[in-house]
């Protein structure tokens, strides 16, 4: 079997040209939109993720505003920058960069937004689950009536996967690490989302023939270099679609960040008629 590569970047640039497109047209209409990207602390890998974010909101024209706040600084007064940042008229999207020092527990993930997910209703949806979405339907992929296992049961990727996969009327089930069996059960998903955290772990005898495999890992193998939870050569030739890990989901989540803001534009106008 050939096994098609689904390529992230490809994807992810596809739309963020559509973005910039509707950008252009609301500035046209007097309308800029501004994501407001809240640090603390110094960490690396933050400052990375940061500026990959700048870059990709000055590329579809959305302003990028940082605010950048010292690892000693309390809950109190980050939250109160929070609710400053949300007052703001001028800002149409916040992001607290994750992770935090200890002692700071911001949540982003806002109990109404993963409300409004579970029972169907619109509103704004964590980013790398939406991003997956956009994978699946651009590449061709039809989920409804598929068998979709999901590995990993985290609010940020593992819960709002499943209930956008409902969405799409596949047949969902979400297994994670007390789950028994667990190779049993991934092989016999038609598609396989992983999200563990743990280089290469799956294996081509872990997934069924023809199964498309998306891979949401960003590990380490043993010789330094990036990887999935997925090995993705010894997946060639079974799997149908499979992620690369770089250059498969994580591009597309920092795009699903610049389209939430983008919506939030149309919900604030609709909030102050």
């Amino acid at each position: 079997m050939e096994t098609r590569i689904i390529d992230g970047k490809a994807i992810a640039q596809q739309i963020r040209e559509e973005i910039r497109e509707q950008v252009a047209i609301l500035k046209e209409k007097g309308t800029e939109i501004t994501l407001a990207v809240v640090l603390v602390g110094e960490d690396p890998a933050s400052k990375v993720y940061v500026r990959n974010k700048k870059n990709a909101c000055e590329f579809a024209g959305i302003i990028s505003r940082e605010i950048l706040l010292p690892a000693d600084i309390t809950q109190e007064a980050l939250l109160d920058t929070v609710r400053q940042l949300n007052e703001d008229p001028a800002v149409n999207g916040i992001l607290v960069q994750l992770p935090l020092p200890k002692g700071l527990d911001v949540d982003g993930f806002h109990p109404h937004s993963v409300g409004a997910l579970s029972i169907g209703l619109p509103g704004f949806v964590s980013c790398t689950p939406a991003g997956i979405i956009e994978l699946l339907r651009r590449s061709g992929i039809d989920s409804e009536g598929k068998e979709c296992v999901i590995v990993g049961r985290s609010n940020i990727v593992g819960k709002p996967m499943g209930m956008l996969m409902l969405r799409e009327n596949a047949t969902v089930t979400i297994a994670h690490s007390r789950t028994k069996n667990l190779r049993e059960v991934t092989s016999r998903a038609d598609i396989l989302i992983t999200a563990v955290g743990k280089a290469k772990l799956f294996h081509a005898d872990d997934i069924k023939e023809g199964a498309v495999v998306i891979d949401c890992g960003m590990n380490r193998d043993e010789e330094g270099r990036l990887c999935g939870d997925v090995d993705t050569a010894d997946c060639m030739g079974k799997a149908s679609f499979i992620t690369p890990v770089p250059g498969g989901v994580g591009p597309m989540t920092v795009t699903m960040l610049l389209k939430n803001c983008l919506d939030s534009v149309s919900l604030q106008s609709e909030e102050t008629v």
